[in-house]
């Protein structure tokens, strides 16, 4: 499978045959939604009616970073890709929760931070180490019966979500200006980055959730060789058969 980012020249042929592209999601784009760019785009240089395009791991509308996304033949190694470990930077919010563990919902309770100093926040980091036990926010797409969580959040239903184990292999702490850490994940499949977020506010005895997030590897691939939906979406627009 041919997979290809920045300075990477493709084809027709490609389109046709399949492959994959490393993609920069921007901030507030869903991961359907980048799909469905790229989608009309292929289909019309294509000049066909149905195209197969999908995404290799969701990211949250509030995440920015690397997508995979493959076309054609190529959508048969999705699951492959997504078994890929991830790498992530971004920043918790310590002394604060929110109903989605995100910016995408308002504050709902106030914690303490004052009995927080750097030491507690770099031990901390020890106790989610190896494989943990994770319970996913209910305002996930993890699905039950078919349908999306969030959607049954939104609804107003009483969620219980089931814990899944996850293994994180790297967890670095690399800004401390409270009440922002700023901080550097390598984790498995599966992996909810606001779950870590909410549990390592409690770890902190107060509360946090994820203020910003950057998907910066899955596997070896780079987000520094991905190109922006717009950028690639313009670069196949310009093939001709």
């Amino acid at each position: 499978m041919n997979i290809f980012g920045k300075g990477d020249s493709f084809s027709i042929d490609n389109l046709e045959e399949g492959g994959a592209f490393l993609v920069d999601k921007d901030l507030d784009w869903t991961s359907f939604d980048v799909v469905n760019k790229l989608r009309f785009g292929i289909k019309r240089v294509l000049n066909k009616k149905k195209v197969k395009v999908g995404h290799a791991g969701t990211l949250d509308p509030r995440a920015t970073g690397l997508l995979l996304v493959c076309c054609s033949k190529a959508t048969k190694q999705i699951n492959t890709l997504q078994d890929l470990g991830k790498e992530y930077t971004g920043t918790f919010y310590i002394g604060g929760t929110t109903p989605t563990y995100d910016t995408e919902s308002e504050i709902d309770q106030n914690y303490p931070t004052d009995h927080i100093n750097d030491i507690d926040i770099h031990n901390a980091t020890k106790d989610f180490f190896g494989d943990l036990s994770q319970i996913p926010p209910i305002f996930s797409a993890v699905k039950r019966n078919g349908v999306p969580m969030y959607k049954r959040a939104r609804a107003g239903e009483d969620i219980k979500m089931a814990p899944r184990l996850i293994t994180i292999q790297e967890f670095e702490i690399t800004s401390i200006k409270m009440p922002e850490i700023e901080f550097r994940v390598v984790c498995s499949k599966g992996t909810y980055i606001r779950s870590l977020a909410y549990d390592f506010g409690k770890a902190l005895g107060s509360g946090g959730y994820l203020q910003s997030l950057r998907r910066t590897k899955i596997g070896d691939y780079n987000v520094k060789n991905a190109l922006s939906v717009i950028e690639l979406s313009d670069k196949i627009g310009t093939l001709h058969v």
